[in-house]
């Protein structure tokens, strides 16, 4: 599972250090927002040392745009990490532009061709909200679709990014939606944004159990104390498990059928789908055909 991703940045050994130890599924090393320009160089060993030998590792690499991701590629693909974070991409075509660049970082290091998997960041331009339709069949690297808020709010010139009572506002919440909806149309993992405010606690755990229910299946991090939290509500119980595994030994029961009934419930192919997705994500059972 992709329940929790932790930012940390890739020039700071101490947080390196700690963010390994918060339980994450994954911890992204950071060689763009968090680390100055007179940094960069430092950080990308700094990521490569911390990224070898590991497993559940993402960089994020500088956007496309800023002429330094074939430095950052060549620096940490030697280190094996599981993927590379795309920040400010706009459509699928940056997906694999960047699944170009890895193809040659990676023949170059003496990696495995298509080794190295792919989670852009799909919401940090105005036009990124146009391109969140475009990700589907770009790259069998593309495993997410994450979304950000904040460089988005910059760019649309937003004040805010949430109402007085907490919730998202218009353009926000579009934003989330189309990234939902383009994840699954892709067939890859939906990843919700951080929450920003990392001493709320319960804050944290309302938004990524909202997450979870309206159907991501991870959320962004920024501070190991979160971790637990989202780790947490994206668990599916035992109790809806066990539900999903009536679901699909029920239509085995009767192959070839298009409805059945369990209980009081009569479930057709669409509740056969779901358990079958909830099953693959605590790896039980492959995905049903058509799942996503």
């Amino acid at each position: 599972m992709m329940r929790s991703l932790l930012f940390v940045p890739g020039d700071s050994e101490r947080k390196l250090a700690r963010g390994f130890d918060a339980g994450a599924d994954v911890v992204i090393l950071d060689l763009e927002d968090s680390v100055s320009a007179d940094g960069k160089a430092r950080a990308r060993g700094l990521a490569a040392e911390a990224a070898a030998g590991r497993t559940g590792v993402a960089v994020r690499v500088n956007a496309l745009s800023t002429g330094l991701t074939e430095d950052d590629l060549a620096a940490v693909v030697p280190a094996r990490p599981d993927m590379i974070m795309l920040p400010k991409a706009e459509t699928g075509a940056d997906v694999a532009h960047l699944s170009a660049l890895l193809s040659v970082a990676e023949a170059r290091a003496g990696v495995p061709d298509g080794a190295t998997r792919i989670l852009p960041i799909a919401t940090e331009t105005a036009a990124a909200l146009f391109g969140l339709g475009t990700y589907g069949g770009t790259s069998a690297r593309l495993v997410g679709l994450a979304w950000g808020a904040e460089d988005l709010s910059t760019a649309l010139g937003a004040r805010r990014v949430r109402d007085e009572a907490g919730a998202l506002t218009g353009a926000f919440a579009l934003a989330r939606t189309l990234v939902l909806a383009g994840a699954r149309a892709a067939g890859v993992t939906p990843v919700d944004t951080v929450f920003t405010d990392f001493r709320d606690d319960a804050g944290c755990r309302r938004e990524a159990e909202a997450a979870a229910a309206d159907g991501f299946e991870g959320k962004l991090a920024i501070h190991p104390a979160q971790v637990p939290v989202i780790n947490a509500a994206f668990t599916p119980s035992e109790a809806a498990l066990a539900e999903a595994r009536e679901i699909v030994a029920a239509f085995a029961a009767s192959p070839g059928v298009g409805v059945v009934s369990l209980g009081a419930r009569m479930l057709d192919r669409p509740h056969l789908i779901a358990a079958e997705r909830l099953l693959a994500r605590v790896g039980e059972a492959p995905r049903g055909p058509g799942s996503r």
